[in-house]
This record gives C-alpha cells, structure tokens and sequence, in this order.
C-alpha cells in the first residue's frame, strides 16, 4: 500500500536559521527521499510593491494564505502542486515550479502554523526561536551576503517588521512540538560566540520523543556540557534538553549514539557531515546543531517507519468540512 508523505513544518522568523536547519536534515535522510517546500513563497507581492504598500512580508494580507492551505493539503495527501517562487536574491516572483513530494515533505517558513487549516497537515511542528540580539545578527549578515542588502537598510527593516514579528511571527511558538533554541553562553554576545552556541530543545509532549533519560543518571553527562531536565512551558510540563555549544566529542558521541538506538532501519552519517553552517564562506561545525538535527531525524523516520499513513485516492476535502488532527499524548511529562 502507498503511503502519504511525513510532512515537517520548520517556523521561525525571518533569520531564524530555518534553512541551515532543514538542509542537514536533507542530507541525514537523503535527498532522494525529501522534498523542501519554502512557505515564504507565496507572496502577493515583489520586494518593490511592498514597499509601495508599506506592507512587510511578514503580514498575512501580503502572503496567498488560501493557496499555503491548499497547497500543504495536497502535499499531506501526496499530491503534486504548482508552487510560487520568489526569489530572494532581488525579491521578484518568478515562474512557479512543479513540485511531486517524495516521502518526507519539509515545510519552512515564517507563516507555517498561521492557521488552524495548516497546522493539521504536520506530523512533527518544530519552532525556532533565537534570541533577538543573535537572530538581527545572522539576518544582517546573511541579507547583505546573499540578498544586495546594506546594513543600515536591514536595521531599518527590521524595525519596520518588529509589530509584525510579535503580531503573527512569535504567537505560532505555541502550537510547536518542539521549540529550538540556539543561544550564545552567559555572559558572551552574539558576535563573539562566533557560531559557538549552545542549543535548549524545549520537548513538549504532544508527541513521542525518544528515551533519552537513563544518559543523565549519573555527573558525568551534566557536567560535559549536556542536560536534561523537568520545566514548564506556556504553564505546561516539557522536558527540557540542553547541549553547550563546547560540549565534548565524546560526550555529543554518546547522544547520538543513543538516539540512533531509536532509528529505525537507519545507519545516520558520521557527526562530522552534518551539523555544518556557513560564517561567510567557511564552513563550519557545531555539535549543538548536528545532535539537534539527529533528533529531528528521530521523529521524522519513527513516524514513516512505525506509523505509516495510507495515501487514500480521494480529491482535495474541502477545508472548512475538515476536522482538525488530534495530537498523541505521550513522553515522560503529564499535563
């Protein structure tokens, strides 16, 4: 029997390091088994209409919302879809691209979870939340490397997106199952961290994570720099796991090693291949990013390998007749 795809939605605000995230999952799972589908494409208008409008990319109105619904449906579904492209180098829309989804659909962007017709077509919701002082740091870099941007005109848009950012960005954070928070250590800014940071997974137990826990029964782990504690979230129980960004090879070794425990029918890639970012045009390695990538690639092969979804031969439903899905509650918390 054919099954739908596994679909992942990746939501954060703009710089929140959506794609490096996305593209070391592409390479742990295999390129030829993932579909990467940006849900920024689907603006109303260009770089320059924007402008015109005084309306940021940030706000629904400025984005086909309707068509994102659409669209993430047949993906769930496993059906083909003409997507938009905007291309973010000079900010046009340009010809729409043929997409047929492989058997793990990877949804990124910052409107992903906007409305409840979204947020039932995701297996796994992950939401990135940076500190704002680190995440105005890669958006200038990245928007003046990659975009024709000037660093004065990046403040100055980010200061026009803020109302927008707390508006519709930062509300989606409470409908993820997991919440990445990459960080600089106490004390150290965002630009002297270097790329050296330490990552929080906040794990909320709307879906099954693995064991994890028997690591930390003794000092050693706590003290190299990986911990795993109780906490509440939004008033909810969560775990919370955490990892220093100059946590040992062996230590992050033995994470991985234990997650892999929990991979089904999946040799992962050695850590040095993945975990990788750009400062610039070096590449670089961090753990923190390479052991969160690895437990995102848990879930994502737990849910197509021991829960397959059949693929049913049926038109699109209509949106409104379509019942939202009801989260599995599970993991070592209660709420």
């Amino acid at each position: 029997m054919r099954t739908r795809p596994i679909v992942l939605g990746i939501v954060g605000d703009s710089a929140a390091g959506k794609t490096t995230l996305t593209g070391g999952l592409s390479q742990l799972l295999g390129n030829e088994l993932v579909t990467k589908i940006c849900t920024d494409d689907y603006h109303k208008y260009d770089r320059v209409e924007r402008a015109e409008r005084q309306i940021t990319a940030l706000h629904p109105e400025c984005n086909y919302i309707d068509i994102m619904e659409l669209q993430l449906e047949r993906l769930h579904y496993g059906q083909p879809i003409l997507k938009p492209v905007y291309d973010h180098s000079n900010g046009t829309l340009v010809r729409p691209e043929y997409v047929q989804p492989k058997e793990i659909v990877i949804c990124e962007g910052v409107l992903g979870y906007s409305t409840p017709n979204m947020r039932q077509f995701y297996d796994v919701k992950v939401y990135l939340s940076p500190p704002e002082e680190l995440r105005r740091a890669w958006k200038i870099r990245r928007d003046c490397a990659k975009r024709g941007y000037q660093p004065e005109q990046v403040i100055k848009e980010l200061k026009a997106r803020e109302t927008d950012s707390c508006d519709f960005i930062r509300p989606q954070r409470e409908f993820a199952d997991i919440i990445v928070e990459f960080f600089p250590p106490e004390g150290v800014s965002a630009e002297e961290a270097n790329g050296n940071l330490n990552v929080r997974l906040i794990l909320r137990p709307t879906i099954q994570h693995p064991n994890i826990s028997y690591l930390f029964e003794d000092d050693d782990s706590t003290d190299a720099g990986i911990r795993m504690t109780l906490g509440r979230d939004s008033e909810k129980p969560v775990d919370i796991l955490e990892i220093d960004g100059n946590v040992t090879k062996e230590h992050a070794d033995k994470l991985a090693n234990t997650i892999t425990e929990y991979l089904p029918n999946r040799i992962p890639l050695p850590s040095e291949q993945f975990g990788n970012y750009q400062v610039d045009d070096e590449t670089r390695h961090s753990y923190p990013l390479a052991l969160t990538q690895l437990f995102l690639t848990y879930h994502l092969l737990r849910e197509r390998e021991l829960n397959p979804k059949p693929l049913f031969a049926k038109p699109v439903a209509a949106l409104s007749r379509i019942q939202p899905q009801h989260a599995a509650a599970a993991g070592v918390s209660d709420e």
